[in-house]
């Protein structure tokens, strides 16, 4: 099948050839053309597969077809992104569409200042690319005017849920019309994705053309059994012993990013750390320095997971388990996309064997164990508790138990000696007063004479 079968229009073609492609991914040949039929979808299709061309293509074309007059414009197309990231990759290709048929488009997330944001609203778009949260602000602010949607996109849907955009979400649709086509693209299903697509959206076509919660075929795995003390020092030497010259790895939170990131950068490795606490300045600067390769290692948590898109990436490295196992397919689809081969490889101490298992369950396979001779595998060091145990079982003698000590017997009390009777200077003689016992406060009232 090729793109010319599909019923595309030639400025959008033209656009497609510009950019390499050819033949349409799975998914694309599939979604196009009931997005083009107008039914609602819920597409499932695994990272690095064309989902953005997939609904990005047949929007624009029908957008172009349907010109509203009016002084001002605004927006038609509302898509819906979990990161900053994904918002900018997502709003490159519908502007790279876009500007071909003349469709404004801008991208809305925060971190950054709102005022640009509400000046190019003003102007008037078509396509809104927006983060949760920060379209929200503009929506309660009535910088935006949501009233004219035709087409609500929900990209990354599963992580928006795992992120607890939730609400965000329900609130955003409230703003929207009743009647528009709904478009749900995820990487992976879940019990809240099935929820939130029979809320949404009306008598969905379903597509999925990978089986559910997969890793891209192309994707090479691989787990390291590794000492959690020795981690960097492995991956150093996996960087240097296989001349990697461009890997993203993985962190789990912002400050074991910056350490790390501080830690390759003593061993001599060019590293910068992208997270949720960097500015979107910063963000942005960071990314584009390791696409030019100016940076040969990229340590990024999962809230940059999604919205990372490198071309040609060959490396990615878990150098920690993720928490949730769906997150284990996104992260190792950054590498091995648009057909590209890629190396996935995973840095596990005993400490995550547990994580390690609810992945291959998820995967539904075992992922191959490799070792480096210079990294044994050491085993897991074991408490007082785990120690004491085996005591019992007999591995070794137990201590006999001390006899509790006797109770020395306590001396009798000391015979308290009545004080003296003294006499004052007027030569009267005072009545004796008793000695207050020791450790106990005396009386704040003066006694009486």
């Amino acid at each position: 099948m090729s793109f010319d079968s599909l019923g595309l229009c030639a400025e959008l073609l033209s656009a497609i050839s510009s950019q390499g492609y050819t033949t349409p991914t799975p998914i694309q040949s599939q979604a196009i053309p009931v997005i083009f039929e107008g039914c609602d979808l819920l597409a499932g299709a695994q990272t690095g597969t064309g989902k953005t061309a997939a609904f990005a293509l047949p929007i624009v074309q029908m957008l172009s077809e349907t010109t509203i007059r009016k002084k001002r414009r605004s927006p038609r197309v509302l898509v819906l992104v979990p990161t900053r990231e994904l918002a900018a990759q997502v709003s490159k290709e519908m502007q790279n569409y876009g500007r071909r048929l003349s469709l404004r488009s801008t991208m809305i997330y925060g971190g950054v200042n709102i005022r640009a944001q509400i000046e190019r609203l003003h102007r008037g778009v078509d396509i809104v690319v927006a983060t949760p949260g920060r379209l929200l602000d503009h929506a309660e602010r009535g910088t935006i005017k949501l009233s004219d949607v035709e087409f609500l996109v929900l990209d990354e849907a599963d992580r928006m849920l795992d992120l607890g955009f939730i609400d965000d979400i329900l609130k955003v649709v409230e703003y929207l019309p009743w009647q528009r086509q709904n478009l749900l693209f995820s990487a992976t299903y879940s019990q809240s994705i099935k929820q939130l697509a029979d809320e949404l959206l009306d008598q969905p076509r379903r597509i999925e053309v990978a089986r559910r919660n997969i890793a891209a075929d192309a994707v090479v795995q691989a787990v390291y059994p590794v000492e959690r003390n020795r981690k960097r020092e492995m991956l150093s030497h996996l960087i240097r012993k296989g001349d990697w010259n461009q890997v993203l790895v993985f962190a789990r939170t912002r400050y074991g990013a910056d350490k790390l990131t501080d830690e390759l950068l003593f061993d001599g490795i060019q590293a910068a750390a992208i997270h949720s606490n960097k500015s979107q300045s910063i963000r942005t600067r960071t990314l584009a320095e390791f696409k030019r390769g100016e940076l040969r290692v990229l340590v990024a948590t999962d809230v940059a997971a999604r919205g990372l898109d490198i071309e040609r990436l060959p490396h990615v490295v878990n150098y920690e388990l993720p928490q949730v196992p769906e997150d284990y397919v996104h992260r190792i689809g950054r590498t091995g996309r648009a057909g590209e081969d890629g190396v996935a490889l995973s840095l596990v101490c005993p400490e995550e064997q547990q994580r390690l298992l609810a992945i291959e369950k998820l995967l539904e396979y075992t992922i191959p164990r490799q070792m480096i001779a210079e990294f044994p595998q050491i085993a897991v060091k074991r408490g007082r508790k785990s120690q004491a145990k085996t005591s019992k079982k007999g591995k070794g003698p137990s201590k006999p138990k001390k006899k509790p000590a006797q109770q020395k017997k306590q001396a009798p009390a000391k015979k308290r000696t009545p004080a003296k009777p003294t006499t004052s200077r007027r030569g009267k003689v005072e009545a004796a007063k008793v000695a207050p016992k020791l450790g106990r406060r005396l009386s704040r009232t003066k006694p009486r004479s």
